[in-house]
């Protein structure tokens, strides 16, 4: 089993939503893009939270837009040992240097957790600094997480009230 490393996080000084993942699965690290699956509903939810269609576009622009619209991303795991794209094959991780990038990101006020694995692994790493965060745990964007697009857009959803601070 190799290992598997996550991407570099996509944030500048006027991030104020975090959105953190678990591990990009085998199509995201095949394609070295953040929620690569055709079948991942991620661009599509985020579609939805911020009002503008990032399905059509290249992924350098989803990802400039998001940033625009003060959204930024990564993972909880820097590196770890999984077959497969299941969050419950993670093995042996070593977490990513969340508190680091926290204290860059002066605007930040919300972390979302793309499933549950991510908040699990992620609440935990943060510590005592994830009280000073508003904290949203989101259903998977994943294909494997098969709850209906609708139910996961309502959840989604709760990251269109920008300004809340915990």
């Amino acid at each position: 089993m190799s290992r598997k490393r996550s991407f570099a996080h996509v944030t500048d000084a006027n991030t104020a939503i975090l959105i953190l993942g678990s591990l990009p699965g085998e199509a995201s690290l095949a394609h070295s893009q953040y929620y690569a699956h055709p079948q991942n509903k991620f661009w599509a939810l985020m579609s939805d939270v911020i009002d503008t269609d990032l399905v059509s576009l290249p992924y350098p622009q989803r990802l400039e837009t998001l940033l625009k619209n003060c959204i930024g991303l990564w993972d909880v795991v820097a590196e770890a040992r999984r077959e497969g794209s299941l969050d419950s094959n993670i093995r042996d991780h070593v977490h990513n240097d969340l508190i680091q990038l926290l204290n860059t990101l002066p605007q930040l006020h919300t972390i979302a957790f793309n499933g549950g694995t991510a908040e699990k692994l992620g609440v935990k790493a943060l510590g005592e600094i994830a009280c000073r965060y508003r904290l949203i745990r989101l259903p998977s964007s994943s294909p494997a997480y098969t709850r209906p697009y609708a139910e996961k857009k309502r959840e989604w959803e709760k990251l269109k009230i920008r300004d809340a601070r915990p």
